[in-house]
Formats: C-alpha cells, structure tokens, sequence
C-alpha cells in the first residue's frame, strides 16, 4: 500500500479523535463553563451539524482545486477549528469552534477517499479506502480515551490543543506523502451536483441513514448500558468504549477486501448481521463476558457497512464520485444523530436500557430492505463488485501522479 494512505489514516485519526471525545469530556466542559450537561451536548449536536453543512458546501466551493491542495486546506480548517475550541472564551464560542471543525469532515473523507481509490491498482480500491478507514477506528481505540483521559487531568482545553496538534503533524504528512493528482478537466460543481440526482446514490444515502443509525442507536448510551445493564463499574467504561473501537478495527480490516471480490454482498451480509447483533444484544447483555463480546461483534458489523456504502455512492457517481463520497458522511452523521434521538426515545419510554438496540435492529433492517431494493432495480451488469472509478485517461494521470511523488 502507498505511503500517502498513512498520510491519509493520521487525518482520519484527528478527525475521529475530536468527533467522539467531546461525548466523554461534557462533564467537564459544562462544569467549567458553568452549562449543564444537557446544554454542553449541543456541543456534539454542533459537530454534527458542521459535518451536514460543510460536506458538500466545501466540496462543491473545492471542485476545481486539485486534490492534494484541497486535503491540505480542509486539515487547516480542522486544524484552526480546534484552536478555537481550545481557546474558546465562553460556551457560545466553543460552540462554533465545534461547528468550523466539523465543517471539513465530510468534505475530506469525500475528497481522500476519491485519491485513496485513485492511488491503487483497480481490484484494490476498497481495501485502499478501509485503510484510510483505519485511523477512524483506532482513533476510537487509543485517541478518544487518551483525549478524554488528558482532558479529566489536564483540563478540556488540552485535549483540544493536543487534537490542533494532530491536525498539523496530518498536514505535514499530507504535504509530503501525498501524490499531485490534478483535478479533471471536465469536473465543475454542476457536474458533482448532478451525481446526487442519480437514483442508486440516493438510495445509498438512505441505506446509510437508516443502517448506520441502528449502530448509534446503541453506541450513543453505551456508557449508560455498561454501568446499567451490564454491571461494571464506571471506571470500566473507557474499556467498553475501547472493545467497540477493536471491533469498528477489526471491521474496516475484513470490509476492504470483502468489498473489491463483492460489493453488494458485502454490503447486504453486514447490515443483516448488524440487525441479527442487535437483536440478540439485549437477551446477552445481562451476561458480562458475553456483553463484551456483543460489543465487539456490533462495533465489527456496524463498521463493516461504511466501506461498501463509500464504493457504491462512488462507483454510481460515475464521473462525478466527490461530492456523493462527502454526501455519504453527511448521510452518516444524519445517522448519529437521528439513532441517538430514536434510542434516546425508547429509554425515554421507559423501555430500559437495552432497548435502544430493538429501535437499532429496525433501523438496520430497513436499511438492509433499501439496499436490496437499490440492488434488484440496478441495470448496471457487474454492480456487485467495484468497479474502476477512473477512465483511462485518470488511470494514466494517476500513474504520472507517483512519478512525482
């Protein structure tokens, strides 16, 4: 595998670092800023929101710059974002330091995981964006409990410091691992915008939606269920939360190849197992050394689906694959936040708290219908493997972009 997909991997372990951690350092914030706990998670809302707005708004304003300028002006919007958090005189400010370093999320992962598929040999495109992947999955396994970890000790404002410290060692990286690979001369931001109105892109935006919401159904109270549900003490949170990032690992490790032999399977095979975990997760949780290894079997299922969905919006897009790849991290964090209200809703009910994984088995479920639909009304011969997402031409430029690097 190329260099540049580390490059790509520490960006993608910044951003997951700062996504997650603010949901373990809230107490902190809001004791500090003198907010209560409920009002500081406008904190996450606000990320979320960034994520929504900035993906295809920074794509679409980015269409013409070529790839590589444009990763490294996202990571300084990331980058600069953090700052300000970690300088934020009052909640009001932190809250729009949350939302700027949620604005280049989506744009990025659209953007890197275009040049991840354009740095390999075709056959190899999904493992090339699972790996990039990667740094998302291990950022729930070291970063965010470090993060959260260093702001119980050091103060919130550190972990944010630490995080803008990531961005820029990410950039480094960028600047001197990745390849120059020129924007095509037919690309414009009409051109992107049209790949949206593609009727296998839409559905697989739904099918993330609703798929990927039955993951945050769950993960969203998972602190809550370890001290609840299972059993444990709070001081064995941080290794729940650890067990899950494992398994979003071990996920993403297992998606890339089984995505390049075959996509749609792949994709089918993860959302039934997701809602089958789901279902299950309730009836076991009860049982601590099986509630581990639920949740390691829901972080490993529920992240096997992200590296499917990426190829299929890209492979649909067709010549257009950035803004659809973007739009697909704005469809998941639509998910996040959609999965943590309906859960939210359950418990709310009176429920429990296992019952946001029932919501989360329906949601995964209709995600998995969608997908079939998407699939049985697909015309296109051969759309259950990847398909080259480059013409010939690209194929060529892409050989000239490691000559220069």
């Amino acid at each position: 595998m190329p260099l540049a997909l580390l490059a790509l991997a520490v960006s993608a372990f910044g951003i997951g670092t700062t996504e997650f951690v603010m949901m373990g350092l809230l107490p902190n914030v809001a004791d500090d800023l003198g907010t209560s706990v409920p009002t500081a998670g406008y904190l996450v809302s606000a990320y979320a929101i960034g994520v929504v707005v900035g993906a295809p708004l920074l794509t679409g304003l980015g269409s013409r710059i070529p790839r590589k300028r444009m990763l490294l002006l996202l990571m300084a919007v990331f980058t600069v974002g953090n700052l300000a958090s970690a300088f934020a005189p009052d909640f009001g400010w932190l809250l729009a330091g949350r939302f700027l370093a949620g604005l280049p999320h989506g744009a990025f992962f659209g953007v890197g995981a275009v040049v991840a598929a354009r740095l390999v040999p075709d056959g190899r495109q999904a493992r090339a964006v699972a790996t990039m992947f990667l740094g998302l999955t291990v950022a729930n396994i070291v970063g965010v409990p470090a993060a959260t970890l260093l702001g119980q000790h050091l103060g919130w404002r550190a972990t944010f410091m630490v995080v803008a410290v990531i961005g820029l060692a990410a950039m480094a990286a960028l600047a001197r691992l990745v390849p120059q690979i020129p924007v095509e001369a037919h690309q414009n931001v009409r051109r992107e915008m049209s790949a949206l109105g593609n009727r296998q892109v839409v559905l697989g935006l739904l099918t993330a939606v609703l798929g990927f919401a039955g993951v945050f159904a769950v993960y969203s109270y998972l602190s809550s269920m370890t001290t609840e549900a299972m059993g444990f003490g709070e001081s064995s949170v941080t290794l729940v939360l650890a067990l899950f990032g494992i398994g979003m690992t071990l996920g993403a490790l297992a998606a890339g190849p089984l995505t390049d032999r075959a996509l749609r399977p792949t994709l089918y095979g993860s959302l039934g197992a997701l809602a089958v975990v789901l279902v299950v997760f309730p009836f076991t949780v009860h049982v601590q050394w099986a509630a581990l290894v639920m949740v390691v079997l829901l972080g490993g299922v529920g992240f096997m689906t992200t590296t499917p969905l990426q190829m299929l919006v890209m492979n649909k897009a067709k010549d257009a694959p950035t803004l659809a790849s973007a739009s697909n991290h704005s469809a998941f964090n639509l998910a996040n936040a959609g999965g943590a209200w309906l859960g939210g809703v359950a418990i709310a009910a009176g429920w429990g708290w296992t019952s946001p994984a029932l919501v989360g088995a329906v949601l995964a479920a209709a995600g998995l219908a969608v997908a079939v639909t998407a699939g049985l009304l697909d015309r296109t011969p051969g759309t259950s493997r990847v398909v080259a997402s480059g013409t010939r031409s690209e194929s060529r430029e892409r050989v000239g972009a490691r000559s220069e690097s």
